[in-house]
């Protein structure tokens, strides 16, 4: 496995291959997300951080996952309209992808196993997982679904500092 986030590619909501690197010496947020969830409204936090740090070199990336409780059924268009329309996301998208199984994308892999969920756990429990990546491409700790992307603002901050 990889040091940093950076040897990392996927595709993008519009179907482009893209290298991780793109964002090398930012901070980044990696959460997966979905659009039928009842973590959804989180999408509006997380366009605040995008807004609030963007320009101080951080940027949300946002995967959507169907393996929860088939909340995010659509196709990329459908996934992008959806974010464009209701939270007016500015954030880079990608496909929808998995984040467990076989078939997880390997960047899900290294991010699991370099934050370990509870007991340790290498699986994602649900919908709106968050990664928090420093800007040598390490990832600084993970976040529950249900912590709110308000809360981890001041770890935002403060990587963005230092």
């Amino acid at each position: 496995m990889s040091d940093t986030v950076y040897a990392f590619t996927a595709r993008d909501i519009h179907g482009r291959e893209r290298s991780l690197d793109d964002w090398r010496g930012q901070v980044l947020l990696v959460v997966n997300v979905a659009s039928r969830c009842g973590f959804t409204s989180q999408y509006k936090g997380l366009e605040n951080l995008q807004k609030q740090f963007g320009a101080r070199g951080f940027s949300v990336l946002g995967f959507p996952c169907d393996q929860f409780g088939h909340q995010e059924p659509g196709d990329s268009s459908q996934i992008l309209d959806f974010c464009s329309t209701t939270y007016d996301v500015s954030f880079p998208m990608f496909e929808k992808v998995e984040v467990n199984g076989d078939d997880a994308l390997r960047l899900y892999g290294w991010l699991k196993s370099e934050a370990p969920g509870v007991m340790g756990s290498k699986t994602i429990k649900w919908n709106f997982t968050k990664f928090l990546v420093d800007r040598d491409g390490r990832v600084v700790r993970r976040y529950a679904p249900a912590t709110t992307p308000e809360k981890i603002a001041t770890d935002i901050e403060s990587l963005l500092e230092s």
